[in-house]
């Protein structure tokens, strides 16, 4: 097998980058992902930069390994050639506002009519219904509404957008995962489904210690930096030349020995994980005057071996590409450019490392268009006559 969706056929409404995100995982997979755009104007984030060889890094990242089809659906034509791709099709995802596909007539309603097996995955800002669903959403947004910005960042600071698009690639994530859930369910009930995420509410699952908390003391948890509120010491630290992460301290007094800091097991204030805690900011500024003493691989040689602690090296994105790890773990692949030119782009491999089916990773994003015959042929069993007839017609490119 290609990969364990091999034969799933999947056409892919998204844009910008949680829907993508979700779909380059099924096609990590091995399903056939087919990415419909307009014949005229590629969607927009075919021109976010920065650019490499002319190529949008942003849209080139998300969207590897599908193919590309472009048909205008503004067109009568157009829409009824939808229709009939979603007659073939396992799953379809869109990513507009709710309200969208349906004033199109491709909605879930009227596309379960033409194949009621269809998975339809939506995914929006807040759900295909209540109070907010026809608010428009983004990262930053998702983040915000969810919870999640109110707990990232210092205790005396502004709340914090997370450095990567969490609030995008964890709703396409369980995207994802509600389409493998349904593909499994159509395997036992012969029939499709509506998927609804939403990006809020994916961001609320994320925050499930905190609401717990919530609902059992009344806590409001808030911003804590990288401490956690529960385990001290816990975070980065500063060494001789870069930061380590000491975390779940399981011998104080060893830990304490090891970094030459025996009055620290002595001390009252630290002797417990509740007096560290009440006292933690002491306990930092004593930890980070001892770890400065090393570099992070002299502390990496003192404490793993010992087992006192959990350690990590706050790695650089550019500490990821010389990581022995990664390589040996092959998650950065090259993938090669499109439309021809040379040279290719090292990305992360999929994290899903399977025995028996594994993933594959190595197609090129789309070409605008490029796969548009191929498709209607092999799908649809057009002919090369009537296909150059609805390109004359401009419903496809």
């Amino acid at each position: 097998m290609r990969g364990p969706l091999e034969g799933i056929r999947v056409l892919d409404f998204t844009w910008a980058l949680a829907g993508p995100f979700a779909t380059m995982q099924l096609a990590d997979m091995g399903a056939e992902v087919v990415k419909v755009e307009h014949p005229q104007t590629h969607e927009k984030e075919r021109g976010f930069g920065p650019y490499y060889e002319g190529i949008s890094t942003f849209f080139f990242s998300p969207n590897r390994g599908k193919k590309g089809i472009a048909v205008d659906l503004k067109t009568e034509a157009g829409k009824e050639l939808i229709r009939r791709l979603a007659g073939e099709a396992d799953v379809l995802v869109e990513n507009f506002r709710p309200g969208t596909m349906d004033r199109l007539g491709l909605g879930y309603d009227a596309l379960r009519e033409v194949n009621p097996r269809l998975i339809y995955a939506a995914l929006s800002g807040f759900g295909q219904t209540g109070p907010y669903s026809r608010l428009p959403a983004v990262d930053a947004v998702a983040q915000a509404m969810g919870g999640t910005m109110s707990l990232n960042g210092y205790r005396d600071g502004p709340p914090l957008r997370v450095g990567v698009s969490i609030g995008d690639m964890v709703g396409g994530l369980y995207l994802a995962l509600g389409i493998l859930a349904a593909l499994r369910a159509r395997d036992v009930t012969g029939e499709g489904q509506l998927l609804d995420v939403a990006l809020m509410e994916a961001q609320m699952a994320l925050c499930e210690n905190a609401i717990v908390r919530h609902s059992a003391f009344g806590e409001a948890p808030t911003r804590q930096g990288s401490r956690h509120p529960l385990v001290a010491p816990f975070g980065p630290f500063e060494t001789k030349d870069g930061w380590i992460v000491i975390a779940n301290v399981k011998e104080w007094e060893l830990f304490c020995a090891l970094i030459g800091r025996d009055d620290l097991a002595v001390d009252e204030r630290f002797g417990t994980n509740r007096g560290r805690l009440e006292h933690v900011e002491e306990l930092e500024r004593e930890l980070n005057a001892a770890l400065r003493e090393k570099t992070t691989d002299e502390w990496f040689a003192v404490l793993e071996p010992a087992n006192v602690c959990s350690i990590g090296k706050v790695n650089s994105i550019a500490d990821l590409f010389d990581d022995p790890h990664v390589a040996a773990r092959g998650m950065l692949v090259e993938i090669p450019l499109p439309y021809g030119l040379p040279g290719s782009l090292k990305l992360p491999n999929s994290p899903i490392h399977l025995s028996k089916t594994p993933t594959v990773v190595g197609r090129p994003m789309p070409e605008h268009g490029g796969d548009t015959d191929d498709v209607l042929a092999r799908w649809l069993g057009l002919s090369a006559e009537q296909i150059g007839e609805l390109r004359a017609a401009g419903v496809i490119k």
